[in-house]
C-alpha cells in the first residue's frame, strides 16, 4: 500500500516538472511586436500661469431699438435684417396725409386766432382813448383788456399747436440714429406704426464687449485693465480683452458678479458665445502636447515608454488647456517619458526599438 502511494506521488513529481519546463518554454519564446520612428518626451513640471474660466455672451457698444412717435401706414421700409446702415438714414416711412391735414387745420387756427387779435387790438385801442378821456368806466375798460389777453393767449396757443402738428411731420421719416447693422426688422410696408412700438434693432460696429458673470471669490483680485483671453468659438478666433467694467454687486442666487471685457477685431458679430479666461496666478503643473493625448471613448490615455522601451497605454485625468498642452491631474508622474509624435502607430505593449528624443 505505501509503495503505491510513493509512485503515485512520483508520477504527479514528473507532471509538474514537465509543465514547468513548458511555462518556463511559453515564456521565454514570447515575442513582443516591435515599432520605431516614434518620438518621445520626458515629462516634467512647467509654470504655467493660471486662470479662471467663466462664460459669457458678445454684446455690441450701442444697442439701438428704432420706434415712431406718430401713428400711421408704413409705406417704405428701406432696409433688411444685416444691412449696414449711416446714422441719419432714412430706414422707414410713413404715411402722413393725416398729420398733413391736421397742419392744414392748425394753420387756419393760427389765422383765425391772429384775426382775432387785430380786432379786439382795435377795439382795446378804441376803449383806451375813451378811457382817458373818462368817457367809459374803469370796469369797461377791465373787460376789454381781458378779452385782449385771452385773444393774445388763443393766438399763442394756436401758433403753439401749429409747430406741435408741423414737429410731427418730420416724424414720418424714420432715420437711424447710429451706424450700425440691422439685427432685427419687426414691421413691413402696410403695418400700422403705433408710437413707441419697435420697429427695428440696430447694433454698432467696430467695438463689442463681453458681459460674463465671475464667481464672487474674485471679486477683490479682478481690476480694470486687466488683460484676459476671449475665445469665440463660433468664429474661431481668439482675441485680447480688457476688463472695462466691473459691477461688485453679487448676485446672491448663483454668487457670482458681473464683469465686462471690452474686445475689438474684423468680424466679431453680437450675441455669439463666449470663453473668459482670467489669470489669477502662477504654480507649476505636469503638462503634455495635446497630440500626444489619446482618446479611447470617454476615456483619455498616453503611451508611457519605460526604459526597456516597454510601451503601455496608461488612462490621465485631464485638466486645463494651457496652449496646445493638456495638465496631467493624475496618470502619470514626473519623468516619465510619453510618446509625442507618433502615437497613433503606438501600440499597448509593444517594443519600442528606435525612436527620436522630444525636447521638453
Amino acid at each position: 500500500m505505501i509503495k503505491g502511494v510513493v509512485v503515485i506521488a512520483s508520477v504527479i513529481a514528473l507532471l509538474l516538472s514537465g509543465c514547468k519546463d513548458k511555462a518556463s518554454q511559453g515564456t521565454v519564446e514570447l515575442k513582443r511586436q516591435t515599432i520605431s520612428g516614434l518620438t518621445t518626451q520626458v515629462i516634467a513640471p512647467s509654470k504655467v500661469t493660471d486662470f479662471y474660466e467663466s462664460t459669457g455672451t458678445v454684446k455690441a457698444k450701442t444697442v439701438s431699438v428704432v420706434s415712431g412717435r406718430v401713428m400711421g401706414v408704413v409705406k417704405s421700409v428701406t432696409v433688411k435684417e444685416g444691412d449696414t446702415v449711416q446714422k441719419g438714414q432714412v430706414l422707414i416711412t410713413i404715411d402722413d396725409s393725416d398729420i398733413a391735414h391736421k397742419v392744414q387745420a392748425a394753420q387756419k387756427a393760427v389765422e383765425v386766432a391772429k384775426e382775432n387779435r387785430s380786432l379786439i387790438d382795435v377795439t382795446y385801442k378804441r376803449y383806451k382813448n375813451l378811457h382817458d378821456q373818462r368817457a367809459i368806466s374803469g370796469q369797461e375798460m377791465d373787460q376789454i383788456e381781458t378779452q385782449s389777453k385771452i385773444a393774445e393767449l388763443e393766438y399763442q396757443r394756436a401758433k403753439a399747436m401749429l409747430a406741435e402738428v408741423q414737429t410731427l411731420q418730420g416724424f414720418t421719416q424714420i432715420r437711424a440714429p447710429e451706424s450700425g447693422v440691422v439685427t432685427a426688422k419687426k414691421v413691413d410696408v402696410g403695418h400700422m406704426a403705433i408710437p413707441g412700438a419697435p420697429f427695428l434693432v440696430i447694433e454698432s460696429t467696430g467695438e463689442y464687449h463681453v458681459e460674463t458673470h465671475v464667481d464672487e471669490g474674485l471679486l477683490g483680485q479682478l481690476k480694470r485693465g486687466m488683460e484676459v483671453e476671449v475665445s469665440l468659438e463660433a468664429l474661431g478666433k481668439t482675441v485680447r480683452g480688457t476688463i472695462k467694467e466691473i459691477v461688485p454687486s453679487v448676485d446672491p442666487q448663483s454668487r457670482t458678479f458681473l464683469v465686462k471685457i471690452a474686445i475689438t477685431g474684423p468680424n466679431i458679430k453680437g450675441g455669439v458665445f463666449a470663453r473668459v479666461k482670467v489669470p489669477i496666478g502662477a504654480r507649476e503643473a505636469l503638462l503634455v502636447p495635446e497630440k500626444a493625448v489619446v482618446k479611447r471613448g470617454q476615456l483619455s490615455g498616453v503611451y508611457v515608454v519605460d526604459d526597456k522601451g516597454l510601451i503601455t497605454y496608461r488612462l490621465i485625468r485631464q485638466g486645463k488647456r494651457y496652449g496646445n498642452a493638456f495638465e496631467v491631474i493624475t496618470g502619470l508622474k514626473t519623468g516619465e517619458r510619453v510618446v509625442v509624435e507618433g502615437a497613433d502607430m503606438a501600440i499597448d505593449g509593444a517594443l519600442l526599438v528606435s525612436e527620436q528624443r522630444g525636447v521638453k
